[in-house]
């Protein structure tokens, strides 16, 4: 990223959820703990299968009397369908505010140029009354400004910010380890610990109940991941099978099949290592070890 750029990122979404008993229903599904959401701290969680398995993840943002919640827009809809279900008869309202807000991504030292930030995960301040926050998984990630749509230029104009190309900031995020695009392909086909929420600030062990817990909290206390999903790059060639193979023996399966992709990776397989060059079908792939690892 480049401290004067700004990338706009359309392709995320913004629920709203509010009322008088929103704060007892998140902390009762998300993998995270909401009383540690307010003004001055945002959080990244995620929403499990009662089994454990990742359904979905987004980043908890207070806004007035309710939440924002900051995801990936391929699967809004599913999630907005999703919480609904749970909240039942619960004083909770849900709104879909993708077509009123925007989020942005910037560069952390552009955050830190602000009045009364810090550099924390998850730390959350105002610009012109409007909220921007360091990512709560990766500060590396920088920080996004959450806008209303009609005031998006003239902040950036303030801030003195060129919008840019998102390739470069999922690039990065890519770099980094972080899943943020085509989330769907993950979908109850890994334990959201495999996902490496606890390394990206997104499980509360200490919380209580949320759904998924009792498995979740059993991989953790037992030592039973052996399994993460990770970021793969290709050095030559192009990845024509899921399976990925060294020597016939299985080290993973390949989850998320675009130009950045990551699969999901026994560790302790023989033949895995970091920062090594793999052969694998018609392509030589490499893992590079993510810095929070």
């Amino acid at each position: 990223m480049n401290k004067n750029k700004v990338y706009i990122l359309e392709d995320r979404g913004l629920l709203y959820a509010s009322g008088v008993e929103v704060k007892e229903f998140l902390q009762n599904i998300i993998t995270n703990d909401i009383n540690a959401v307010s003004e001055n701290n945002s959080c990244f969680a995620g929403l499990l299968s009662p089994q454990g398995k990742y359904l979905y993840d987004f980043i908890v943002v207070k806004h007035k009397s309710g939440y924002f919640l900051d995801c990936e827009k391929k699967i809004i809809d599913e999630l907005y369908k999703q919480l609904t279900l749970y909240k039942l008869r619960s004083k909770v309202e849900i709104l879909n505010l993708s077509n009123e807000f925007v989020i942005a991504a910037l560069h952390k030292d552009k955050f830190l140029e602000l009045e009364n930030t810090k550099d924390l995960n998850g730390y959350t301040t105002k610009f012109r009354e409007d909220t921007v926050f360091l990512d709560p998984r990766n500060t590396e990630l920088g920080a996004r400004l959450i806008i209303n749509l009609e005031k998006l230029y003239l902040s950036l104009k303030k801030l003195n910010l060129q919008s840019s190309n998102i390739d470069e900031y999922y690039s990065l995020s890519h770099s980094l380890g972080i899943p943020q695009i085509n989330t769907k392909e993950l979908q109850n086909k890994l334990f959201g610990i495999e996902c490496n929420f606890e390394e990206l600030n997104g499980i509360d062990f200490k919380k209580g109940c949320y759904v998924g817990q009792e498995n979740t909290a059993r991989i953790k206390h037992k030592n039973k991941l052996s399994k993460r999903i990770l970021p793969i790059t290709v050095l030559e060639g192009k990845l024509d099978d899921e399976i990925i193979k060294v020597n016939n023996n299985e080290i993973g399966k390949v989850l998320i099949k675009n130009n950045r992709p990551f699969a999901l990776i026994k560790l302790k397989e023989k033949g895995f290592e970091f920062n090594k060059e793999i052969n694998c079908s018609n392509a030589k792939i490499l893992f590079k070890k993510p810095q929070w690892l």
